[in-house]
């Protein structure tokens, strides 16, 4: 009788487990919303409790991160995070973490109008003037941390361009800028909307405070290659089609040619394939040559003779410059070696290899400073470093710029004491060049993207030699200018 009841018990209590849905067995999906939504209701009664932090922002109430969820710090509660875009759910980690970055950057561009930035902690007019006329800093030292109490003052204004053909600027992309020698004129490569790109020099010499007003001359000279690699004029064009190595004179956008007398036309162009980077030699040694980085060689061109010389590499050759004292062309790789070619050796042998050091990822940008002892270099992992070239060194390191994949120049400024650099986080980083110190952290006045990461040009003589110091930022069709208040 005893046994009788007790399966009958058992049986009564298995139907009813069954005919309750909260035990009938569940697909994993509706297993995981559920949990999702119990663990959001329970972090909303004790976040005490929780000591990890979601995947949120990081000033949201501390909850459990749950995989493949995301739990959002506004409407309290989790959602399912999917990989790649998907039009029903658009919620990807793609997306949050642009919507997080574009809060931050609001956030930044809010605190730097309503106050002032420090380079320093500790550091004021002030200070610096009193241990001046104690004699603690020399002239060179007090002018560097001039330029660094100036720059953390920097205020962005906006230029006024001002053109013959209004509707080009309403709708060309600033590409890069490039300050000539005198930072009077301002040289430009602009994105039109059928593809490539159409050149430009824009007049500084009208950049006075406190109405900021240019005028751009747009030249006829288009190309239907995106321009890659600005060397003074020799420009390297990268698009579907091979390579262009395109060399123009200065005076092709020069407006005050006497009536009747044509312009001069472009000096040359050189159909190179598989080109990545491009420079022209102003070394007396190498007069009238220009060097070409191919996919595992380098490649001298002399101009007016056509004469040619290549040297075998193990890897692609991304950036070059030429050495002015020395007859020396330096190249980074995509290996991360950059080695040195002693111009003088000609290309027979291994002899013409004079230097090498070496990054962990492929070099982007490599600059010669004056005294050419040093060699300042960037790469895609992000790192800045500057070279020793006697004992092959790596004496400082450049720490907060972003970089992953994409081709981003270094602008040293040995005059002011500065090292400017625009990251592919679209945020323009400016360092002392001297103790690597990162002096300010601009972000840009355009939402982040791969298509608007900004180019930038710094000067202390914005205009001439009468100019303004600042820095000139161009970003989408809009040019802006940081000048020192």
């Amino acid at each position: 009788m005893n046994k009788n009841s007790w399966q009958s018990r058992r049986r009564h209590g298995r139907g009813s487990h069954q005919q309750n849905p909260w035990f009938r067995l569940r697909d994993p999906e509706d297993r995981s919303h559920s949990q999702a939504a119990q663990s959001a209701q329970d972090s909303s009664h004790g976040d005490d409790e929780s000591p990890s932090t979601s995947s949120g922002t990081a000033g949201a109430s501390s909850v459990p991160e749950l995989p493949g969820f995301y739990f959002d710090p506004e409407k309290k509660r989790y959602f399912r995070l999917l990989p790649g875009h998907n039009n029903c759910n658009p919620l990807t980690k793609e997306s949050i973490r642009q919507k997080e970055m574009e809060s931050k950057r609001l956030r930044l561009l809010e605190e730097e109008d309503k106050q002032k930035k420090i380079a320093r902690m500790g550091f004021n007019a002030s200070s610096m003037l009193r241990k001046s006329q104690l004699g603690f800093l020399n002239v060179t030292n007090y002018c560097h941390l001039a330029h660094e109490l100036r720059l953390s003052c920097m205020e962005r204004k906006k230029v006024q361009i001002r053109s013959l053909d209004p509707s080009a600027l309403a709708s060309d992309r600033f590409n890069l800028i490039l300050a000539d020698t005198n930072s009077d004129r301002l040289f430009t490569v602009n994105d039109v909307k059928v593809g490539g790109s159409k050149y430009g020099i824009i007049n500084l010499q009208s950049l006075k405070t406190p109405t900021l007003k240019v005028f751009m001359h747009e030249n006829l000279y288009f190309t239907n290659r995106k321009v890659h690699c600005p060397s003074l004029l020799c420009l390297m064009g990268l698009a579907e089609t091979p390579g262009c190595a395109t060399l123009l004179p200065a005076s092709l956008f020069v407006n005050s040619h006497p009536a009747g007398i044509d312009r001069p036309g472009m000096l040359c162009s050189f159909r190179i394939p598989g080109a990545w980077s491009c420079a022209w030699s102003l070394n007396i040694q190498a007069n009238n040559c220009f060097s070409t980085g191919l996919s595992r060689r380098v490649l001298l061109t002399n101009v007016v003779t056509g004469h040619r010389q290549s040297f075998g590499t193990n890897s692609d050759v991304l950036a070059q410059q030429f050495a002015l004292m020395v007859p020396l062309l330096f190249n980074g790789c995509r290996s991360g070696e950059i080695f040195a070619i002693d111009l003088r050796c000609g290309n027979q042998g291994k002899g013409w290899k004079a230097t090498r050091l070496f990054h962990d990822s492929a070099v982007t940008s490599v600059r010669i400073l004056q005294d050419e002892q040093h060699l300042m270099a960037s790469d895609m992992a992000g790192k800045i470093k500057l070279w020793d070239l006697r004992t092959t060194k790596c004496i400082r390191q450049y720490e907060g710029h972003v970089n992953e994949y994409a081709y981003l120049p270094l602008h040293v400024h040995e005059e002011e004491g500065v090292l400017v650099a625009v990251g592919q986080d679209c945020y323009t980083r400016i360092w002392s060049l001297h103790d690597a110190h990162l002096l300010r952290t601009i972000p840009s006045p355009y939402p982040a993207s791969k298509a608007d990461i900004p180019s930038v040009a710094f000067s202390s003589r914005l205009g001439g030699s009468r100019g303004a110091p600042g820095l000139l930022m161009a970003v989408g069709q809009d040019l802006y200018c940081y000048s020192y208040s």
